[in-house]
């Protein structure tokens, strides 16, 4: 069978500032060249909120949906880091669970067919063999609730070091052992802490479902490393080798271009730039979207 080097790039939904509504948000992605743009459902109590929308509320985001031609795949929710599954207090844990029934019951309403979950035991606690053990058990429930909505569960690649690498995402897939628990890269946070990122990629390869973009500075000794907001080009992921590893292991699945607004009046400026950046970067490693 022939294949195409050509892949999906699509838009951070944050990349654009918050008080646009998705219609807005969905025909600056179409103007842009974009393919797809990403929901977030974060720590900030308003986006929860969407998760309990109603009918109404859901139909306009299919019905901009279809008006801008632009999908809307995958959500990043990373609601669990304020309320992870590893956590030492039962009335958090089992706000994890509620969030997750949530999304689940979400994305099958509107078509999302990829979560990117936080790939973190507990954030704002501190880490044991507890919290890795809860987890785990987390996300064994959370699989089981995903395989019967045809939902992917994909664990982000993090800013800390309890899955900051896909061959540590591997040591958990092999507990987890479901189909539906797949890895979503990020290739500044898998470069940032210094791994080796071809063979990661290629540890991983038959599990990514999604990869996200954005460059970042290296975790060093006496440093914490940057893990948002460097711009790109001036971080240590080396981008166009990215692509070429990806490309030569057959990867076809999306990139998202991960931004934040700055809310300086210049972010279509900001974007524009970047995926002019990045297509330049994909082109020397073979790839065209």
């Amino acid at each position: 069978m022939q294949t195409t080097n050509n892949v999906s790039l699509g838009l951070y939904e944050k990349a654009l500032p918050a008080d646009l509504d998705w219609a807005q948000r969905l025909g600056i992605a179409s103007e842009l060249g974009f393919q797809f743009m990403e929901i977030s459902i974060d720590e900030q109590p308003e986006r929860q909120l969407r998760l309990d929308w109603d009918r109404q509320q859901r139909l306009a985001l299919i019905n901009a949906r279809f008006d801008s031609g632009i999908t809307v795949p995958s959500m990043c929710l990373s609601a669990h880091r304020r309320y992870p599954f590893g956590s030492h207090d039962a009335a958090i844990r089992q706000q994890a669970r509620t969030l997750m029934e949530k999304a689940l019951d979400f994305a099958v309403d509107v078509g999302i067919r990829n979560i990117q979950l936080a790939g973190y035991d507990v954030y704002y606690e501190t880490a044991d063999r507890h919290t890795r053990q809860r987890f785990i058990e987390g996300m064994q429930w959370a699989v089981e609730l995903a395989a019967k909505a045809q939902v992917m569960l994909s664990v982000e690649i993090m800013d800390t070091t309890f899955i900051n690498s896909i061959s540590k995402w591997r040591e958990f897939a092999r507990q987890i052992e479901s189909p539906w628990f797949t890895v979503y890269p990020d290739i500044g946070n898998l470069s940032a802490w210094g791994n080796d990122v071809d063979f990661e990629l290629e540890q991983g390869i038959d599990k990514i479902t999604a990869i996200h973009l954005k460059d970042t500075l290296p975790v060093l000794p006496g440093t914490t490393g940057q893990f948002r907001d460097v711009p790109f080009g001036s971080g240590c992921v080396d981008f166009a080798h990215t692509f070429a590893v990806l490309n030569r292991l057959n990867y076809r699945g999306p990139f998202l271009l991960e931004m934040w607004t700055r809310n300086d009046g210049q972010d279509i400026q900001h974007i524009t730039q970047a995926k002019s950046w990045i297509e330049q970067q994909m082109k020397q490693g073979g790839i065209t979207c």
